[in-house]
């Protein structure tokens, strides 16, 4: 009976110790739940390009138009000599310089004397014809009175002709002694030794290798460089992506800093077949006629015009919303609201129009005062 009794004091003891699990087991499960999140609601995203203003109908529409025109580029260069005006002014005569008359950037006219070299060669020549001269007085003299002892029968015909050939080969051996003299820069009447040289063009002085007292190697060293500027070029740096709008034949205008109201037009002449390969430009050579303005390393922007003509869509360039470097234009929709579209703004055209290279196309009703409906959506 006891052992009963004891068993049943030990269960009951038990079950008291396992009521408070019990219980806060219950606690925790209904806590659980009653921190459950709520069941997910989907809400449908808004249109931020679409907006609804009072009024809509003050908001004057304007229509895209298609306009035909030839594509335009717009680079930077600079005015350079043309290679093939380049002349040299040289000296045959190998010598030392005594007088310089004219410096490097002065303008020059074609025969103007620019340098005088003391040059041995020269005297040499000189001296040579002295000679071939005399031996031509001789040679005529010797030829005179063979002539005379011929007609008295004294001498044979054949010493006539010897008497003759000897005076001939006396006078081209002169004019040889001349011309040498001449091709040396001196004069048969001048015996000082001193060549002149001579500007062979018309032009500018655009490089100088000589000074006062230096000396001449001759064999053609070049002393100056005259350019003849009458016609340049200018050079300009066309980007890679840039090349399909440029061809030879194209012609450019050339505007310069110095007079902004008076361009050129030139024609383009070659197109480098070599890029830099750091910039991944290329050179594009313009022959432009110079009217007296050009100056050789002036900087100019160039205006190439292609060839083929394009289309392209123009809308009013108060139409184009320029916000966060980026270009928008405001549409109207069936629903009296305004749809927002981003567009590819191009150059401005006259009569206040803008391009449009993408975005829109013609006969599209856009806002014509974007910036006006971006203000009364913005209140």
């Amino acid at each position: 009976m006891k052992n009963d009794m004891l068993k049943i004091r030990i269960c009951g003891i038990c079950l008291f110790a396992l009521l408070p699990a019990v219980g806060c087991a219950k606690v925790q499960a209904r806590d659980m739940s009653a921190e459950a999140p709520p069941p997910a609601k989907v809400i449908k995203a808004m249109d931020v390009t679409s907006f609804k203003v009072e009024q809509p109908e003050r908001f004057a529409l304007a229509t895209a138009i298609a306009r035909t025109t030839k594509p335009e580029l717009v680079v930077t260069g600079a005015v350079v000599v043309d290679t093939t005006r380049n002349v040299p002014v040289t000296s045959l005569a190998a010598g030392r310089v005594v007088a310089i008359h004219a410096r490097i950037g002065d303008v020059v006219k074609k025969g103007q004397v620019l340098l005088s070299v003391r040059s041995d060669d020269v005297v040499n020549g000189y001296s040579d014809l002295k000679k071939s001269m005399a031996d031509e007085v001789l040679a005529r003299t010797q030829l005179e009175r063979a002539k005379d002892l011929h007609s008295h029968g004294a001498i044979a015909l054949n010493d006539l002709q010897v008497a003759e050939n000897a005076e001939s080969k006396a006078k081209l051996d002169v004019e040889s002694k001349v011309q040498h003299l001449r091709l040396l820069g001196g004069k048969p009447e001048r015996d000082d030794g001193v060549v002149d040289l001579h500007a062979p063009v018309s032009g500018v002085i655009t490089d100088q290798q000589v000074t006062n007292a230096a000396g001449l190697q001759g064999l053609g060293s070049t002393a100056f460089t005259i350019s003849d500027i009458s016609q340049v070029w200018v050079v300009c740096d066309v980007y890679e992506r840039d090349l399909g709008n440029v061809h030879i034949g194209d012609d450019a205008t050339i505007h310069l800093n110095a007079y902004p109201g008076e361009p050129l037009v030139g024609k383009v002449s070659n197109i480098g077949a070599v890029l830099d390969p750091n910039l991944r430009t290329a050179k594009v050579r313009i022959e432009v006629k110079n009217p007296g303005k050009l100056r050789l390393g002036m900087f100019v922007t160039a205006n190439f015009k292609a060839q083929n003509p394009v289309t392209y869509t123009a809308v009013p360039a108060s139409a184009v919303l320029r916000l966060h470097d980026r270009d928008w234009a405001y549409l109207p929709t069936a629903d009296k609201e305004f749809r927002r579209v981003e567009v590819v703004a191009g150059g401005v055209l006259p009569e206040g129009l803008q391009e449009i290279k993408s975005g829109l196309a013609p006969g599209q009703a856009v806002v014509k005062e974007a910036m006006v409906l971006d203000r009364a959506i913005e209140l």
